[in-house]
């Protein structure tokens, strides 16, 4: 078997000023139990997810820039969008977080647009 036969697992990672904060985040938002698990000196922090999809890994980054999107000056680099069975419950929960409205459109009544406490956007769908 080559490398690339082999089972890959997958991992998106977010750069941040405050790895283990921005995972706690997470971790509350999407309802995972288990614990971030910090290395590096704190500087990389993994977070697995229970269903065995996707890993979520926050990496320090010392000048972090925060994205301003929808303003291009610091663009949004890339955005998770989460499906959500309940719109309303997803947002009171995001912004109880530290979560932020950036979009809520009403052309869009199931797909709304947050940032995380430190500005990478989001989206909560109702698809």
């Amino acid at each position: 078997m080559t490398a690339l036969q082999a089972p890959l697992t997958a991992a998106v990672v977010l750069d941040c000023p405050d790895p283990t904060a921005l995972a706690e985040f997470y971790r509350a938002l999407l309802g995972w139990p288990d614990p971030p698990v910090v290395s590096y000196e704190g500087q990389w922090v993994d977070l697995f997810n229970p269903a065995g999809g996707m890993t979520l890994e926050f990496q320090g980054v010392e000048e972090y820039r925060r994205p301003t999107w929808p303003d291009p000056a610091v663009p949004q680099q890339f955005h998770l969008d989460l499906k959500v069975s309940d719109l309303d419950a997803a947002q009171e929960r995001a912004l109880a977080l530290g979560a932020t409205v950036l979009d809520v459109s009403p052309e869009h009544p199931r797909f709304r647009v947050y940032a995380d406490p430190v500005g990478h956007p989001f989206c909560l769908c109702a698809c």
